[in-house]
C-alpha cells in the first residue's frame, strides 16, 4: 500500500503502524523519509516484501522547501546551526544559474546525519555524538531540478533524481554555492518509482475506515505487489514451465529480452521475478508464495 507519511514520524514508526493496522506477520517499507519529510511511502505487507528491495531501486521525484542564510549539522531544520551568514541578497537568477551544476549524473557526498552504515553503525548514531568520519562520494542522477517559488530567503525545488539521492546534502551544497548556506525546512516525496501521490492514504483515514467499515474496506487501499515493478518486463509462463521455474531451473522461453530482470506470470498469475541467464534462459530470482 501507498502511504502519505506523516511529518514527524520516522519511515520505521509509519511502517509499525501500517503493519499494526492490517495484522500483517511481514512488513517493509521502500526507502527511508526522514521524519521532517512527507508523502509517498510505499509499504510491502507480507510476500510483497520480496519486491521491496527492487523499490529501493527506485527513481524518486520531490518537492523541497530551502531557507538561505543558515546552515545546520543535519542539513534540515532538524539539526543545530553551525553556520549563519546576516546579510546576503540571492536573486532568482542566481538560483537558477547555480542549479546548472547539479543536473545530471553528478558526485554527492552523503551526509552523516543518514541510516547509511559504517562496520554496521548507521551513521547518524556516529554524528550524534559528535563523531565525524570520511564518506566516499556516490554517483547519482539528477534528472530535472526546477525552481518553483522563490521569496526572500526561501526558495521551492522540484526535483526528479535517482535511488540514493540525499536532497538534504543537495540543499547544503547549494547553500554553499550560492555564498550564503541553507537548509531544508520541508521536503515532500511525490513519487517513488510507479507510486504516485494521487495513490497515497494516510494512517488516519486507515484507522478511521477500519473502525467503522472494518478491515474489507482498507484492504481497497492494497495494490497488486508487482505494480511496484511495472517497469520490468512482462513473461508469462504456461504451466508447465513454470513448475520448472518454481522448482529452481532456468527455462527457455520464446520472446526474452536479452538480460535483465522480468516479471514473472503463470498463465497472467504473478509468480515472481527472474533473470535473463548468459544461456538466455530465464531463472527464478525471487517467487511469490501462493496463499
Amino acid at each position: 500500500m501507498v502511504l502519505n507519511k506523516a511529518k514527524g514520524l520516522s519511515s520505521n514508526a509509519a511502517l509499525q503502524e501500517v503493519k499494526r493496522i492490517y495484522g500483517a506477520n511481514k512488513a517493509g517499507h521502500t526507502g527511508s523519509l526522514d521524519p521532517l519529510a512527507t508523502g509517498v511511502l510505499p509499504i510491502c505487507l507480507g510476500e510483497a516484501t520480496k519486491v521491496s528491495q527492487f523499490l529501493l531501486e527506485s527513481d524518486k521525484k520531490y518537492r523541497v522547501r530551502i531557507k538561505l542564510g543558515v546552515r545546520t549539522d543535519s542539513a534540515d531544520s532538524e539539526g543545530s546551526v553551525i553556520e549563519r551568514c546576516e546579510d546576503f541578497l540571492v536573486k532568482p537568477e542566481d538560483v537558477e544559474a547555480a542549479l546548472q551544476q547539479f543536473r545530471g549524473e553528478i558526485e554527492q557526498i552523503p551526509p552523516m546525519h543518514s541510516s547509511l552504515k559504517l562496520n554496521g553503525v548507521p551513521l547518524y548514531k556516529l554524528a550524534r555524538k559528535g563523531q565525524t568520519v570520511t564518506r566516499e562520494p556516490r554517483a547519482i542522477t539528477v534528472y530535472s531540478m526546477e525552481l518553483m517559488e522563490f521569496s526572500d530567503d526561501e526558495f521551492e525545488l522540484e526535483i526528479a533524481c535517482s535511488k540514493g539521492t540525499y536532497i538534504r546534502t543537495i540543499a547544503d551544497d547549494l547553500g554553499q554555492l550560492l555564498g550564503c548556506g541553507g537548509h531544508v525546512i520541508a521536503l515532500h516525496r511525490m513519487q517513488a518509482g510507479a507510486f504516485t501521490e494521487a495513490g497515497c492514504v494516510t494512517t488516519e483515514t486507515l484507522i478511521n475506515e477500519k473502525e467503522k467499515f472494518g478491515l474489507e474496506r482498507i484492504d481497497e487501499y492494497l495494490v497488486p505487489m508487482d505494480r511496484a515493478i511495472s517497469d520490468l518486463p512482462e513473461v508469462n509462463l504456461p504451466s508447465i514451465t513454470a513448475s520448472c521455474l518454481k522448482n529452481g531451473q532456468a527455462v527457455l522461453v520464446r520472446h526474452l529480452p536479452a538480460e535483465g530482470l522480468v516479471r514473472l506470470y503463470e498463465e497472467d498469475q504473478f509468480i515472481g521475478i527472474g533473470s535473463i541467464d548468459d544461456d538466455g534462459k530465464v531463472a527464478p530470482r525471487r517467487l511469490i508464495v501462493s496463499a
